[in-house]
Formats: structure tokens, C-alpha cells, sequence
């Protein structure tokens, strides 16, 4: 019975977070399902550069061109894999890199839920991806000394990162909370990740 209970319990707290990421994915365009192939387990030999580049807006452009079909973009990112000395597009047959000049993604949404009493961010990609600022996809910040801007980013999968967009920037700033006489930080899933230093204008 007591065991009975305590999945309950567990299953009241998930299911409100389910629910939301489940609609946000459908919003996406996912369907509410998004496959990732097992990337990690492929090792072909083959090794190119094809001319396939990410810029720092987040599109995709192939020898110069750019790829406009989103569906091909999707499908795309869900073969990137981050090496320890790039970013490729792999198969199980070959392994091309790809060229990126920030991050491989944008995060261009963030919606913020309260979840069993605890504040929840939950990310969304240009590509579709869709899921919550957490342990296991955390927040991070970049500061530029040469333009003085802060650019937060954050961890999709496997060390593959989203750059936050601009609007929700400006939104995670306004869910933030300070931590000193500086810095702010914003929480999400019950911890607090450090957004930057607060420059009075």
C-alpha cells in the first residue's frame, strides 16, 4: 500500500510536466514525439567536409546555399554529434562536419510553469526539440569583454547547446532573482543557474 502510494505520488507530480512538454512539442511541430537515432553508437571511417555550415542566426547552409526546407533541417539535427574535436553529421556510414559559427541550435522560446510548488523552464528549439532546464540540460552564460554582452546558452544533448534568443533572454532576466550585489540568476527544476552580472545604465 505503501509503495501504491508513494507511485501516486510520483505520477501526480510528473504528469502536470508531461503535459505541458507534450503540448509544447505538438506546438513545435513534433507531434508531441521527437526520435533521436543512437548517434553515439556509429563510428564509420568515412570523414569529409561537404561545405555544411550552422551560422549564429541558426540557419543551415550547404555549400554556400542555404537550406530552406525545414524538414530537412529537422532531420539534420537529430544526427549531429559533438566530438572532441568538432561538430558532425553522422551516420552509420560517414561522418561529415559541419561548420558552426556559435551554437548548433537557438533556443527561440522559453514558457515557464510552477510545478509542485517549484518554478520549471521548459526550452524550445528552432528544430522542435523541446525540454526542461535541468541537471541534465543546464544554463549557462557567456560574457563578451568586447561588446559587453551577456548570451546565455543551454545544454541540449550531449554537449550540443542552444543559444537563447533575444526574447527569451529578455524573459529569463525578468524570472531572475539576484544573487549579490551583481549577479542574477534564474531557477528552474530547484536549481539556480547564474544568468550574469547587472551593469547599471
Amino acid at each position: 500500500m505503501a509503495n501504491s502510494d508513494k507511485e501516486n505520488s510520483k505520477d501526480s507530480v510528473s504528469d502536470p510536466l508531461s503535459a505541458v512538454l507534450a503540448a509544447l512539442k505538438t506546438e513545435a511541430g513534433s507531434n508531441g514525439k521527437r526520435g533521436l537515432p543512437p548517434v553515439h553508437l556509429w563510428n564509420p571511417e568515412h570523414c569529409g567536409d561537404i561545405g555544411m555550415e550552422i551560422r549564429k542566426d541558426g540557419t543551415w547552409w550547404h555549400d554556400g546555399g542555404i537550406i530552406g526546407r525545414e524538414k530537412i533541417v529537422r532531420l539534420f539535427s537529430t544526427i549531429l554529434r559533438k566530438d572532441e574535436d568538432g561538430i558532425y553529421l553522422v551516420t552509420p556510414h560517414e561522418k561529415v562536419i559541419v561548420h558552426v559559427e556559435d551554437a548548433p541550435f537557438m533556443a527561440v522560446r522559453i514558457d515557464r510553469q510552477e510545478i509542485d510548488g517549484e518554478q520549471v523552464l521548459a526550452v524550445t528549439t528552432n528544430v522542435g526539440d523541446v525540454f526542461v532546464i535541468d541537471a541534465e540540460h543546464p544554463l549557462r552564460a557567456s560574457f563578451d569583454i568586447e561588446t559587453g554582452e551577456t548570451t546565455p546558452y543551454v545544454e541540449v544533448r550531449a554537449g550540443l547547446e542552444a543559444k537563447v534568443a533575444r526574447a527569451p533572454f529578455y524573459d529569463l532576466v525578468e524570472w531572475s532573482e539576484p544573487l549579490d550585489e551583481d549577479r542574477i540568476g534564474v531557477r528552474s527544476s530547484g536549481i539556480m543557474f547564474e544568468l550574469g552580472s547587472v551593469i547599471a545604465e
